[in-house]
């Protein structure tokens, strides 16, 4: 089941700093970010049967609409130190990206194409 937390944030008048760990369960082992997407184009499509992921908007915003077991949830990320964390077995679909918008994504996996499932569930 997709989780939506609160990264850790500190901050002061020289700025903030958000920190991101313990969030996934083992080692981080891809981060790739996505941005330059048009606001009508939808990504990803999938889920995953292994690979934990971590979305994180770190500019602009994007909707996340997740389902898993036949229950879909729909979160919107706008903050930097918001974290969606997506487990195996949800099935994700990303729209209504900003202009603006760059969507970071870390893995707890390498990229496996045969980690990946199509069919929403």
């Amino acid at each position: 089941m997709p989780q939506l937390i609160e990264l850790s944030t500190f901050g002061s008048e020289e700025g903030r700093l958000t920190v991101f760990e313990k969030v996934l369960p083992g080692d981080i082992k891809r981060i790739f970010y996505i941005y330059g997407v048009t606001s009508n184009q939808e990504r990803a499509k999938h889920g995953h049967l292994k690979a934990w992921n971590a979305l994180v908007s770190i500019s602009g915003s994007c909707r996340i609409r997740v389902t898993h077991n036949q229950h879909e949830e729909t979160f919107t990320l706008d903050k930097p130190n918001q974290c969606l964390i997506l487990q195996p077995g949800d099935w994700h679909i990303m729209d209504q990206f900003t202009t603006d918008a760059i969507l970071l994504v870390i893995s707890n996996e390498y990229y496996d194409k045969s980690d990946y499932f199509f069919e929403k569930p």
